[in-house]
C-alpha cells in the first residue's frame, strides 16, 4: 500500500477523536454559525486570515476549506456543550514523514487549555498511527499565543522565516516550531512512569 493511500485511510478512520474535553470532528454547514463567532472577530484572526464579513462568507469557506477535502481537519467542539470552538488541522507530506498543524481557536474561549488538549491528540494520531518523524508548526512573531500552545505541546524554536508570506494586507515573519517522534515518545514514557 502506497504511503499516500495508508494516510488518507488513517486520516479517514480517525475523523473523530474524542479527548478529555473535546470531540475533534468534521465540520459542516450546521456549524455555520459558530464557526462565523469566531472567524468574524478580529480578535481570533488578526494573525491568521481576513475576518469573514458575512454567514454566506463563512458558508462558503466551510464548503471550500473542510467539506470539499475534509480529512485531517477538525472542528473542535466542547463536549459538554456541543459547541464548536475553533479548528484544527495536521497536513501530512507523506514523501518525507511529517506534517504541519494549524489551529484557528475562538477568543471567548483562550487561556483555558483547549488548543494544547486538541493539538496534543495530533500529535499522538502523527506519531502513533501515521509514523511521521516530525511534526511542526508556525506562527506570526507577533503571536505569542500561538507559541506558547506549541511550547506546551513541547515543540521547539526551529528557527525564524523573515517576511515569510502576506496576511491580511501585512508582509509577516513566522516563528517554525517543531517535535520529532523520538522526543514525543519519550516524553510519553516520562510522563507515563
Amino acid at each position: 500500500m502506497g504511503e499516500e493511500i495508508k494516510t488518507d485511510l488513517v486520516l479517514a478512520e480517525n475523523q473523530w477523536i474524542e479527548t478529555e474535553r473535546l470531540i475533534l470532528r468534521p465540520v459542516t454547514l450546521a456549524d455555520t454559525e459558530d464557526v462565523y463567532e469566531y472567524a468574524s472577530d478580529e480578535v481570533t484572526t488578526r494573525f491568521l486570515f481576513p475576518a469573514n464579513q458575512s454567514l454566506a462568507e463563512t458558508r462558503a469557506n466551510i464548503a471550500t476549506s473542510f467539506i470539499k477535502d475534509p480529512l485531517g481537519k477538525y472542528g473542535i467542539e466542547l463536549k459538554k456543550s456541543g459547541k464548536l470552538i475553533g479548528t484544527t488541522d495536521i497536513r501530512v507530506n507523506d514523501h518525507n514523514g511529517t506534517a504541519e498543524i494549524g489551529y484557528a481557536l475562538n477568543s471567548a474561549y483562550w487561556g483555558n487549555g483547549y488548543m494544547p488538549e486538541a493539538t496534543a491528540a495530533l500529535l499522538k494520531l502523527g506519531f502513533e498511527q501515521l509514523d511521521l518523524v516530525r511534526i511542526f508548526a508556525t506562527h506570526d512573531v507577533r503571536n505569542s499565543n500561538s507559541g506558547r500552545v506549541m511550547e506546551k505541546l513541547h515543540m521547539k524554536k526551529e528557527g525564524l522565516i523573515s517576511d515569510a508570506e502576506r496576511r491580511n494586507g501585512e508582509v509577516v515573519s513566522l516563528v517554525i516550531r517543531g517535535i520529532t517522534r523520538s522526543k514525543w515518545l519519550a516524553l510519553q514514557q516520562t510522563e507515563n512512569s
